[in-house]
C-alpha cells in the first residue's frame, strides 16, 4: 500500500471522452484522485455527487478532482451526463491503475469475500507526492474532508 510522502504512480487512461489522460497532466496543481467501485451505484453516487457540490470549494483551494474507476469510457460519459459531475473520470478496465495503487483487494459484504475495488483517495501535491490518503472517506461529507486536509 501507498503511503503519504510517496510519489503518486504515473498514470495514463482514457477519460470519458476518449481523450488521454495522465498524472503529468495535473503536476503544478493539487489534485484529490477518487478510486470508487461503480458507476451510477448508490454509494459512488453519493461521493460523485457530493464532490460535485463541493466542486466550486475544492477549484477556489486550487485542488483538482479525477475519478478512476473499472468502468469504461462509455459508462464513464453516461454518469458525467446524468449527474452534470464537472470533473474528469478516467476508465481503468483492466485495472492497471488501480493496481498501481493498491486498491483492488479482498472485500467483505455480508460475510461474502470477494475481490473488488477498495474505495480509497489520495490527496497528491503540486510535485506529485502524496500528502494524505483517504482509506474509508465518508461520501457524504467527502468534499470537505479533502479541503480540510488540503488547508493541513
Amino acid at each position: 500500500m501507498l503511503e503519504p510522502g510517496q510519489k503518486a504512480p504515473l498514470f495514463k487512461g482514457k477519460n470519458q471522452m476518449g481523450a488521454a489522460v495522465s498524472l503529468k497532466d495535473y503536476l503544478g496543481k493539487k489534485l484529490a484522485i477518487f478510486f470508487y467501485p461503480e458507476d451510477d451505484t448508490p454509494t459512488c453516487t453519493e461521493q460523485a455527487c457530493n464532490l460535485r457540490d463541493n466542486y466550486a470549494l475544492l477549484k477556489k483551494e486550487g485542488i483538482e478532482v479525477v475519478g478512476i474507476s473499472p468502468d469504461d469510457v462509455k459508462s464513464h460519459e453516461q454518469f458525467i451526463g446524468k449527474f452534470e459531475l464537472p470533473y474528469t473520470l478516467v476508465a481503468d478496465p483492466q485495472k492497471k491503475i488501480i493496481e498501481a495503487y493498491g486498491v483492488w483487494g479482498e472485500k467483505n459484504m455480508y460475510g461474502r469475500k470477494y475481490m473488488g475495488l477498495i474505495r480509497t483517495t489520495f490527496l497528491v501535491d503540486e510535485k506529485g507526492v502524496i500528502k494524505h490518503i483517504f482509506k474509508k472517506p465518508r461520501v457524504r461529507q467527502h468534499g470537505e474532508e479533502i479541503i480540510a486536509k488540503a488547508k493541513l
